[in-house]
């Protein structure tokens, strides 16, 4: 098992969701967080500067199978990518063990529902 962390532009959110969705990924969790990146400027609008380095951005964590990370990344990469500085970041870390609370199941099946295998 894998854990699929991903930085993305917020409003790449409803996109990289559906892509996920199209490639069978139907649970994953999401926050909004700022983060700091390359982009680094400041805007002045009516007189007052503002700073715009700090960048709201959802970071996704995604627990998936070995044989689902390729086609998780590739869901990300193609729905999440502008070709814009601050597209994003993508890691992979891995997972030891997971258990359902609810029934005790352990490993690959604490992920899925029976029947729904892939």
């Amino acid at each position: 098992m894998k854990k699929v962390e991903a930085i993305i532009r917020t409003t790449k959110f409803d996109d990289v969701k559906e892509a996920l969705y199209d490639a069978g990924i139907e649970f994953f969790s999401f926050w909004d967080v700022r983060g700091v990146g390359q982009a680094r400027e400041e805007r002045v609008y009516r007189g007052v500067v503002y700073d715009t380095s700090s960048i709201e951005r959802t970071k996704l964590s995604i627990i998936v199978r070995d044989k689902n990370v390729e086609k998780t990344v590739n869901a990300i990469l193609e729905s999440a990518k502008t070709g814009e500085i601050g597209d994003g970041k993508i890691f992979i870390l891995p997972i030891e063990e997971s258990y359902r609370i609810r029934t005790g199941e352990k490993g690959d099946e604490s992920l899925y529902l029976k029947g729904k295998e892939d």
